[in-house]
């Protein structure tokens, strides 16, 4: 089975779906409640045919974007007050906080303790959190980007670099110039197969720029189960 994504355009937007092409005698387009869009194909089918029937289907795919949008979980703006729930690799915490004589974040059960030495402020809690979070994405992801090299590379290439930051449309990305593998640090809020699915996607264009069949059949082999950690992904954290 091997899988490409395309992109449909319908009026000002842009969709992009998912082609998989495995042995069955019908193309399917199916609608996912997560907004996702998977076109199931034959293999060795026309590609130019598909587009065209997927274009076709552009009015019924909107209404079914449209209707799964209505039960779209909204996860409401952070206030950073006590009680609040934060994710921490894919569970959810409380939020107790503290006053002391310095900032630390830790983990005790089912919460996350914030302790500020100024006020307890949002904007204080909200600073103090995200420094312990970005230290935390950078610990861990720095553990998985060699676990995931050593089941990824046969050859003993070098592993690439790691660089965390915030980004504001994209989980994760490669420069093939430095040799640098970027990745948002608000997956440190996601599972930690969510995170090894960033991480293999990018070592995967070290040989694969585009996401073409050959791209997808090496994300394949290396995790079968990509695609639900995908949807879990782009759900888990509205």
């Amino acid at each position: 089975m091997t899988a490409l994504l395309c992109e449909i355009n319908y009026g000002n937007e842009i969709f992009t779906y998912q082609i998989i092409f495995s042995r069955r005698k019908t193309l399917a387009i199916i609608i996912h409640p997560d907004q996702t869009i998977l076109v199931k194909a034959p293999m060795n089918s026309n590609l130019n045919k598909i587009q065209q029937k997927v274009n076709r289907k552009a009015v019924w795919i909107k209404n079914k974007i449209q209707y799964f949008e209505q039960f779209r979980p909204r996860t409401p703006l952070r206030q950073y007050v006590g009680g609040e729930t934060h994710l921490y690799l894919g569970k959810p915490y409380r939020l107790k906080l503290f006053s002391g004589e310095k900032n630390h974040v830790s983990l005790q059960e089912d919460f996350l303790h914030v302790i500020c030495k100024e006020s307890l402020e949002a904007s204080n809690v909200k600073k103090n959190l995200e420094n312990w979070y970005r230290k935390q994405a950078k610990a861990l992801f720095d553990k998985l980007m060699a676990h995931c090299w050593q089941q990824f590379n046969s050859s003993q290439e070098k592993l690439p670099k790691l660089s965390v930051r915030k980004m504001k449309t994209r989980w994760g990305s490669l420069s093939l110039k430095t040799l640098t593998v970027t990745l948002n640090s608000e997956l440190i809020k996601a599972s930690r197969e969510c995170i090894e699915y960033v991480i293999f996607h990018e070592f995967c264009h070290l040989q694969n720029r585009f996401h073409d069949k050959k791209f997808y059949r090496m994300l394949e082999q290396i995790m079968p189960d990509w695609e639900k950690y995908k949807i879990k992904l782009e759900t888990s954290l509205i």
